[in-house]
């Protein structure tokens, strides 16, 4: 699924128009990179978590000479769904809960 299939997805199940939710998808996430970046971390229950960690450095071998080199330690998002998003996966969940919208 594209950025674009998930806007009119939503656009088609909420009646909003599709300019309108293409710039609530862009914004929704634009907001959690930012969150990211400042190394917070995202719960969106029911879903599940994003967070920031850090991986360490570490010898690595060039396949192409078969030399050693050295990878610095980097910054990378990961990401742990949550109890429910792996029961709907797995087929486990005849139905998933629709949100309220006020």
């Amino acid at each position: 699924m594209t950025k674009a299939d998930l806007v009119e997805e939503i656009a088609a199940q909420t009646g909003i128009s599709r300019n309108q939710t293409a710039v609530i998808v862009d914004q929704l996430l634009d907001a959690m990179s930012r969150a990211l970046s400042e190394g917070r971390h995202l719960e969106i229950r029911g879903f599940g978590t994003f967070k920031v960690r850090e991986r360490r450095a570490r010898r690595a071998r060039n396949p192409r000479s078969g030399c050693e080199v050295l990878v610095p330690a980097k910054l990378v998002p990961v990401f742990k769904p949550s109890k429910e998003l792996k029961a709907v996966v797995l087929g486990e969940v005849a139905e998933v809960a629709e949100p309220v919208l006020s």
